[in-house]
């Protein structure tokens, strides 16, 4: 049915297009869906995604930025020059297909594991940590007055924001609460520039080739706030799938990641990235809680919420290394 759906939207859009073939769905849940599908063209097969959400799931999550916001954001990446996704159509009513956004299907690998063992990676991998320096010195030069309407959060309002998450989650965590002491007592106050932050930039979340990074992925937690907030997200030891000693998504250092952001004219405060690290990894170890309550009170019983779920004891041992005093 989506194929017919498709094909008669690429029909009106795509000069001389004449339909769809391949069509797969990715990835989704109810409310949010990716396929991959080809746009069959006299010269030759385009590869496309479509993400969007389906008829009656309009409404985006409390901290999403939302599909229109996503496709402005990629396009705008993609026309200064940095590794997105060209934006090929933003849905409209006519399509029948609900909300969301087209863009051309960019090919290489998304599976960290792969990335980090595979042979086809190997020259790459010791690229990337310095490449993503500089591909988020460009995201965050991104001008703001051509950016969507986002919403903007300072570090207080974040430190506020998690402990009531945590809290609602009625599941005591000393760890979790020895974080958030440190947070407030670190706090760094506001920032001295505000910027676009992707908000979700890891690996796993970019496309990557035996050339490196081809494209950044998932812009929905996108919003304005502390460029150096990227930075720390990156570093995250969940995001470094087994190499815990190559902080930069488990191929590469600190040093290489901010020589890369150095190198592309911008400056690097190690000591807000360290902030936003901690931040970044309680924040995704009140994540894993959430999955577990959801897993044990909704009525989805995934295996996958269960998986998560119990990550959250690995972001504990992940905070008591960050805080642990240096040297022992």
């Amino acid at each position: 049915m989506i194929e017919a759906e498709l094909s008669r939207s690429v029909a009106r859009w795509y000069p001389g297009a004449s339909g769809v073939t391949g069509a797969a769905k990715l990835s989704g849940g109810a409310s949010q869906e990716t396929w991959r599908f080809d746009i069959v063209h006299p010269d030759g097969a385009i590869g496309a995604i479509l993400r969007r959400s389906p008829k009656g799931y309009g409404a985006a999550p409390t901290r999403a930025a939302g599909l229109a916001a996503e496709a402005q954001l990629m396009q705008l990446a993609f026309e200064a020059g940095l590794p997105s996704p060209r934006v090929m159509h933003v849905l409209t009513p006519e399509d029948d297909l609900g909300t969301g956004f087209i863009m051309q299907r960019v090919e290489g690998e998304t599976i960290a594991r792969k990335i980090l063992r595979d042979e086809e990676y190997a020259a790459a991998r010791p690229l990337l940590a310095r490449q993503i320096g500089g591909v988020l010195a460009g995201l965050h030069r991104l001008p703001k007055d051509k950016l969507p309407e986002l919403r903007s959060r300072s570090a207080t309002q974040e430190i506020a924001e998690f402990e009531r998450d945590y809290r609602s989650l009625n599941w005591p965590k000393p760890v979790f609460e020895l974080a958030l002491r440190w947070l407030r007592d670190h706090d760094p106050g506001p920032s001295a520039e505000t910027t676009l932050v992707h908000g979700d930039f890891r690996n796993g979340n970019l496309i990557i080739g035996a050339d490196g990074v081809r494209a950044v992925l998932d812009w929905e937690l996108a919003h304005l706030g502390d460029p150096m907030e990227d930075l720390g997200w990156v570093c995250v030891n969940s995001w470094r799938f087994g190499e815990i000693d190559k902080p930069v998504g488990g191929f590469g250092t600190r040093e290489e990641l901010f020589a890369g952001y150095e190198a592309a004219g911008r400056n690097v405060d190690p000591a807000r990235v360290k902030f936003w690290e901690v931040m970044g990894t309680l924040r995704w170890g009140i994540m894993c809680g959430g999955m577990m309550q959801r897993f044990r009170e909704g009525p989805d019983h995934s295996m996958e919420r269960a998986m998560i779920g119990r990550r959250a004891s690995e972001t504990e041992i992940d905070l008591l290394r960050l805080l642990a005093p240096r040297g022992s």
